[in-house]
């Protein structure tokens, strides 16, 4: 496919589905498998389910907004109640988010064969169909204000082992007594069994379609968890922002936070605040809220978000940056390219965003960057930061991440002085060489595209913007075909050679 439409149907997205589309879901190994997913890939609070990814207009939809795909989970659900943290560390109810081991036995739930206290059924074994619903209504009780400490742990690991599969999310969708009782435990003080009941709603907040019952059940359900996710000293903050995470990427519950982060107390805002919960170590030294990265991103869907990172008073996208070189989470490092990604939407400070206020390129490129050893020349038309790399360096090994990158990067190159820019601090040199070595296809095709942006032919004169380029929704979809066609001949073809960088009249070769 030649430059020019290969340039073209890059820009038929808007920014109207831009969320973190992973989440993360627990479940007992002895309840009935979820449905498989339906889609095969992914990005978020984060399984490789639907991605948002820049050159698919069908994944990104147009100014308009249409109803935006289902997000689907990247990881899939586990036993014993156990919690997959995005890293894929494996929990189970007695550790906590950012354990660095799996402990023994999690594909085993850790309940007891034998029947707890007052006829509950055990809360890792299948409940009969018949009276099914009798037997979570003895749960009520149970779950109020005052019970018996014991009793109440029991019933929330009973509610916990039933949101590990669809029956269980159908069930529980209909009690919605039982959702606000779920929703005080998990903000509850000790001895309350706060920590599964958090987990708990991090499992329901994953399934898109139980949102509405959520948020009908408790409608300051956001408020709440961003209550509980932004308090220093409290322990299960990382449940508190990882259902935060799943609950917003849709964009009713979105809404419902970001009002919530607007009605904060006077003085510190509160995206402000959970920004500095964000970027700075051990801001809750008993939780690594890792799942902020996530809300971030989700939120930056939002008009008012993104006017909020992008304020050049307030230096927010500077303190983000080196977040996209944060190795200890992939959740976190996912969440602020996300986020990054958002923000280059707003071709209106693309000019600041790659100027020396912000110069974002670089930490973009970085995280693409191999250790590739290239000549004196070329090495002079790098940035500084991406010059004599180490041997040792390695790309980003996420792979949903480097794509996100790309995009941003795309992104940038919106404008014609954008393109310039992008060309000008040797972005093709790190492209080349990634686009070598890039083993996903998906990822391979998008650097290419990318590639094919910054060698190609300039656009005719009035399509310069290509984010303001319009294309009737008929050529859209031949395209969309076109695309789709493109990434299913590039997984089967062997690796190509890309077209050389066009050189300045009268320059050498490299």
């Amino acid at each position: 496919m030649g430059p020019v439409p290969s340039v073209s149907h890059q820009w038929l997205a808007g920014p109207g589905d831009r969320r973190h589309t992973r989440d993360s879901r627990l479940r007992s190994a002895h309840l009935l498998p979820p449905a498989p997913a339906a889609h095969p890939a992914a990005a978020g609070g984060w399984e490789r389910g639907t991605q948002t990814t820049m050159p698919r207009a069908s994944a990104w939809p147009r100014l308009r907004t249409p109803t935006p795909p289902r997000a689907q989970s990247r990881q899939p659900l586990i036993g014993g109640c156990g919690f997959r943290s995005l890293d894929g560390r494996v929990l189970e109810p007695g550790g906590c988010v950012g354990d660095r081991e799996a402990p023994a036995g999690m594909g085993e739930a850790r309940t007891g064969t034998g029947a707890p206290a007052d006829g509950l059924a055990p809360a890792g074994l299948p409940m009969p169909e018949a009276g099914v619903e009798a037997e979570v209504a003895k749960l009520l009780p149970f779950l109020a204000p005052g019970a018996r400490a014991d009793l109440q742990a029991e019933a929330v690991r009973h509610v916990l082992a039933l949101t590990g599969s669809g029956p269980g999310w159908a069930l529980l969708a209909g009690q919605a007594a039982l959702l606000r009782a779920l929703v005080e435990l998990a903000a509850a003080p000790a001895p309350a069994p706060a920590r599964d009941a958090a987990r708990a709603l991090v499992n329901l907040a994953a399934e898109a379609g139980l949102h509405e019952r959520l948020l009908e059940a408790e409608p300051a359900l956001p408020a709440r968890l961003l209550g509980r996710a932004l308090d220093p000293a409290w322990p299960w903050a990382e449940e508190a922002a990882a259902a935060l995470a799943n609950l917003s990427r849709e964009p009713a519950p979105c809404a419902a936070l970001m009002a919530a982060l607007e009605a904060e107390e006077p003085g510190e805002s509160g995206l402000e605040r959970l920004v500095r919960a964000l970027c700075t170590p051990d801001y809750n030294a008993r939780a690594p809220l890792h799942y902020l990265g996530p809300v971030l991103s989700n939120l930056s869907q939002r008009p008012a978000a993104r006017a909020f990172l992008l304020d050049r008073e307030r230096c927010v996208v500077q303190r983000l940056l080196p977040l996209t070189q944060f190795s200890d989470s992939s959740v976190r490092r996912g969440g602020v390219v996300g986020t990054l990604r958002n923000c280059c939407f707003e071709h209106r400070h693309h000019e600041w965003l790659l100027g020396p206020q912000v110069d974002i390129l670089p930490f973009l490129l970085l995280p693409l960057a191999g250790p590739e050893d290239f000549s004196e020349e070329e090495m002079e038309r790098l940035p500084v930061d991406l010059q004599y790399l180490p041997p040792d360096k390695q790309r980003e090994p996420d792979a949903d991440i480097r794509k996100m990158l790309l995009e941003a990067i795309m992104l940038l190159t919106a404008t014609a002085s954008g393109r310039q820019q992008v060309r000008n601090q040797g972005a093709y040199l790190i492209l080349r060489e990634l686009h070598s070595w890039e083993p996903e296809p998906d990822v391979q095709v998008t650097c290419e595209k990318l590639i094919q942006v910054l060698i190609g032919d300039e656009p005719e004169p009035g399509m310069e913007n290509l984010l303001e380029v319009q294309v009737p929704e008929d050529v859209e979809r031949q395209l969309q075909q076109l695309d789709q066609q493109e990434l299913e001949q590039h997984t089967r073809a062997q690796p190509r050679e890309l077209a050389p960088e066009p050189q300045a009249e009268g320059a050498t070769p490299t």
